[in-house]
């Protein structure tokens, strides 16, 4: 399989293609164990944002019509190749942040546990009937995908937290932005690259990376329909403020 993570330019991935973007702004990715810079991630603009949110909107109708049960099948086959490749991403895990090889393998193991937990949402999404609710009158509850979902993810659990979000959206029916950390952009880059040897279709999963400017897009994007954060209180109040008064769920 293709990786990007020998590449020296963190790329951004977008309706399914991986791509070098170019900006004047950027950060380094360190070996926190050695003090050694391993990458160099370009921070997006808002435009070059707004083209991935447009990617994922793009690919929202023909995934939100997707039998939930094929949706639960991509999982399956994400959670088959996270086994497989575990201990190269306990690895990454400790390279780009610097906890310990236990510690790492404890995370990569907590994120494999929501991802098989949304192989069972087949069960969990279905609507339910409620006939004679008055006279002549019944009552059906359907579930519909939210729309484009983004992801804010920390650097203190580059591969557990951005777990905790995408796979659950996914199955939903919903396509997702991940804006991961940019101090460990990674293992984010390797979980896409897992995600599209599952099979996963162009533009329901995207990473995009950067800071302020880049979230402030996402927040502020006509086409995202919900948020989540993990974060600094402070980050998330703010997330919270502009988000939910673009009308998205935060």
């Amino acid at each position: 399989m293709t990786t990007h993570l020998s590449a020296e330019i963190v790329p951004i991935f977008s309706a399914g293609n991986w791509i070098e973007i170019k900006s004047q702004r950027a950060g380094d990715v360190f070996n926190p164990s050695t003090g050694q810079v391993i990458a160099r991630v370009p921070f997006a603009s808002a435009d070059q944002v707004n083209k991935v949110v447009e990617a994922a909107a793009a690919a929202l109708p023909a995934w939100a019509e997707t039998p939930v049960v094929e949706r639960a099948r991509l999982m399956f086959r994400f959670r088959a190749l996270l086994e497989r490749h575990f201990e190269e991403l306990a690895a990454l895990v400790t390279r780009e942040h610097g906890k310990t090889l236990a510690e790492a393998r404890a995370e990569v193991n907590r994120g494999i546990e929501v991802v098989e937990f949304a192989c069972g949402i087949p069960s969990l999404i279905a609507g339910e009937i409620l006939p004679n609710i008055a006279t002549d009158v019944d009552a059906e509850a359907v579930r519909h995908p939210v729309g484009v979902c983004v992801g804010i993810t920390p650097y203190n659990f580059p591969f557990m937290v951005p777990l905790w979000m995408f796979p659950i959206a996914l199955t939903c029916g919903n396509t997702f932005v991940l804006k991961p950390s940019e101090k460990v952009p990674l293992s984010s880059v390797r979980l896409a690259e897992i995600l599209e040897e599952a099979g996963v279709p162009d533009g329901v999963f995207n990473v995009v990376h950067g800071d302020r400017e880049c979230v402030d897009a996402l927040l502020d994007h006509p086409q995202v329909a919900a948020i989540s954060f993990v974060g600094s209180t402070a980050i998330a109040k703010y997330i919270y403020e502009r988000g939910t008064a673009n009308g998205k769920r935060v």
